[in-house]
């Protein structure tokens, strides 16, 4: 169910992908050279990944069982429902988690966060979003989904944290942009065979 479903998310959002990551790399790239910046390849990378990321889950939660409706202000509600481990409990409950948690890695990077109350603001307010946009489409406004998403942003601030104080402990030459920009080219990598596993280039 879960591979299905990233299967036709990406089968649905690669045209957009492309378009925008080829248009915002030709604006970065004139805007850099323009104004003589230095290009900082591992930077540019996470944001490039970060802007995928986002479309990605706009598809997800944009194009997913529309037209179930539906409005549960109950919480956990939803999450009781299910029986722990079955595949409605990890694709409804593990899912709207793990698909946020990447948001909160993210973010915090962004931002610098020190503290779990200010991810835990931001990732409710992206999911509140979320939901009242999903029930003017027709799906559902279900606020387990909110909880999930906040646990999974909350999970990623974690993982950000753990990966800070990892980096501040290694040797200078972990912490140089060198190194960052090998990691950013095998990113990039695996990122490519991965929509090549799900989509193919035979639209080429």
């Amino acid at each position: 169910m879960v591979h299905q479903t990233l299967q036709n998310t990406m089968h649905r959002a690669w045209p957009m992908i492309l378009i925008f990551c080829v248009v915002i790399i030709a604006v970065r790239i004139s805007y850099l050279k323009q104004h003589h910046k230095k290009i900082i390849f591992y930077r540019e990378i996470f944001s490039l990944i970060f802007i995928i990321y986002i479309l990605l889950l706009y598809e997800l939660v944009t194009n997913t069982e529309r037209g179930n409706g539906g409005l549960n202000l109950i919480p956990f509600t939803e999450i009781t429902r299910y029986e722990l481990g079955s595949d409605l409990f990890i694709y409804n409950v593990i899912g709207n988690i793990l698909v946020f948690v990447p948001f909160g890695f993210f973010v915090s990077q962004f931002i610098n966060a020190k503290k779990v109350i200010t991810i835990s603001a931001i990732t409710f307010i992206s999911s509140l979003t979320i939901e009242l946009v999903q029930y003017r489409i027709g799906r559902a406004f279900d606020v387990d989904d909110i909880i999930l998403n906040i646990i999974g942003g909350i999970i990623g601030f974690l993982v950000y944290i753990a990966l800070k104080a990892i980096q501040d402990h290694l040797p200078s030459i972990f912490k140089s942009d060198l190194f960052y920009n090998i990691i950013s080219i095998i990113v990039s990598i695996l990122l490519v065979f991965t929509f090549y596993k799900y989509i193919g280039f035979g639209w080429f």
